[in-house]
């Protein structure tokens, strides 16, 4: 297809180094979609607040994502800025500030995550209402969701519709749950909804089993890929270091190794945008083809890596991808 200004902008001009690899990546992404192929894309970090669904919701909807696999911060905070946007508070001078003046800010109810403070009044006690009740009605009729299943009933009952304060166009988390998009939340618990939930448990409102774990996460995950991975496969691409990519890539080694599922193919695409430098026992900062001792990545398996900021990288390449 015939590509727009910003994908010929990134085509001219980015020849080298880290700009020649966010290249390479994409044009990779995007032959692994064009030869049949499939797409797990991961979300670490803080790219919900980053707004980063400007351009992933697009993504999405045009089927170019298969599958997701995000923290539990970066699955609630896309609902967070859909409903308490205009009172999200910018901090350019961040690096400037003192004790005294987070201090100021967290009594102000303004959690700060880095540039960006989100309104705890606005956006989690917005949320925190209906998905309590969800929650409770249930654990009353003995069910169990996983948790980005419950934030799908929450979005899909559009009962917090009236007070979206953005262009639902720009919001990932309403283009996943209209395509009813599988997505992994590995370590759910390490999340404000996580930490919720946890205190209704404390209060005896919900049993802890009402909501579904992260080894059941794991098996349904062993299971879509098993009857996704055949023909070109299932490409990952990954935002950010962090348990959203290092969970679901294990899939792959676990029913190699611990079934003994000798079938099972390799991740056939596989890209990291991270800012952590290669270095000694990180594993976000390893180089791909650490992945391939661990039995992730084949020999073939195209690799790219782009050691950047992902909140640039990510919507460059997504924008290749969808011609603009």
């Amino acid at each position: 297809m015939s590509k727009g200004p910003v994908s010929q902008f990134i085509q001219h001009h980015y020849r080298h180094f880290n700009a020649a690899a966010l290249v390479d990546a994409a044009k990779g992404y995007e032959k692994h979609l064009l030869e049949g192929g499939k797409m797990m894309v991961t979300l670490a970090g803080a790219m919900s607040t980053a707004e980063l669904g400007v351009s992933l919701a697009e993504i999405i909807r045009q089927g170019k994502v298969d599958i997701i696999s995000c923290t539990g911060a970066n699955l609630e905070e896309d609902v967070m800025n859909l409903v308490a946007h205009t009172h999200y508070k910018r901090i350019p001078n961040y690096r400037d500030l003192t004790p005294q003046e987070e201090w100021d800010l967290l009594e102000k109810g303004l959690n700060r995550v880095t540039d960006t403070c989100i309104p705890e009044e606005e956006a989690f006690r917005k949320i925190q209402h209906h998905i309590a009740k969800l929650w409770k009605d249930a654990d009353a009729a003995g069910e169990r969701y996983f948790p980005h299943e419950f934030l799908y009933k929450l979005l899909n009952s559009e009962v917090m519709k009236d007070g979206y304060e953005i262009d639902t166009k720009d919001s990932w988390m309403i283009a996943a749950a209209e395509r009813n998009l599988p997505i992994i939340v590995g370590g759910w618990e390490d999340s404000t909804l996580g930490n919720i939930f946890a205190s209704y448990v404390i209060k005896n409102e919900v049993k802890a089993t009402t909501m579904k774990s992260g080894i059941e996460y794991m098996v349904w995950l062993s299971d879509w890929y098993r009857k996704n991975s055949g023909g070109k496969g299932v490409g990952f691409f990954q935002i950010g270091g962090g348990i959203a990519g290092d969970f679901p890539i294990c899939v792959v080694p676990m029913m190699y190794q611990d079934l003994e599922w000798h079938d099972v193919p390799f991740w056939s695409y596989f890209c990291q945008i991270s800012d952590s430098t290669t270095s000694y026992g990180s594993y976000s900062g390893a180089v791909p083809n650490e992945k391939i001792t661990w039995g992730k990545l084949g020999i073939d398996t195209p690799k790219f890596i782009v050691e950047s900021d992902a909140t640039i990288v990510a919507p460059l390449i997504f924008a290749y991808i969808l011609g603009w």
